[in-house]
């Protein structure tokens, strides 16, 4: 747990306190703008998608290699390293959901409990390089996988385990704005909003 006076960590601890779950339906960012990030995702479109997530990758590995990646900004915040883990992992997820989608006819993924995950893989224990080395390998293969992907396959559809659907269209979206949403999260400009 970090506590924070003026400019500087006063303590920290090895195993910080979970934040709190997040429990939110995120799936309405594909209705209407963010209003935290600026993120629009309804209006993003496939083509769009390698690019933006370059492009969001690189601004976390620039934030992750800025030095202080693993202190905390508050006790229940996420640090930079804890936000590069997720969005690594997030990319690999979606990586994952996304073959299903084009391999399978409305696949159900499986579940992923990104918070059970952030605490049992230690996010905040990671060591900075590796994690930067990982979340760039995953951004860019999830960024090749979206750029193969053709318009005759952007509404074949998947859904969640909790039922939300999804076309692949949709999943790009919902996946884009989760990454550009942590670009956000960790004070650094977000891609393609302006």
């Amino acid at each position: 747990m970090v506590a924070w006076g003026h400019d500087r960590p006063l303590a920290s601890t090895p195993d910080p306190v979970a934040p709190a779950p997040d429990t939110k339906d995120w799936t309405w960012v594909l209705e209407r703008p963010c209003p935290e990030c600026g993120v629009e995702a309804s209006r993003l479109e496939v083509p769009d998608l390698p690019g933006l997530l370059h492009d969001a990758t690189l601004a976390l590995s620039e934030a992750l290699r800025d030095g202080g990646a693993g202190v905390r900004p508050e006790p229940g915040t996420w640090s930079v390293l804890e936000y590069a883990c997720h969005v690594r992992d997030v990319h690999r997820t979606m990586g994952e959901r996304l073959t299903a989608m084009l391999e399978q006819d409305d696949p159900t993924f499986p579940n992923w409990d990104q918070d059970a995950t952030a605490v049992q893989e230690r996010y905040h224990a990671q060591d900075p390089a590796t994690v930067d080395v990982e979340l760039v390998e995953a951004g860019g293969h999830v960024a090749g996988l979206w750029s193969a992907v053709q318009p005759e396959a952007y509404d074949r559809r998947g859904r969640r385990s909790n039922g939300s659907a999804f076309t692949v269209r949709t999943l790009g979206q919902y996946h884009l704005h989760d990454v550009l949403h942590h670009v956000h999260d960790v004070g650094r400009p977000v891609p393609g909003v302006h």
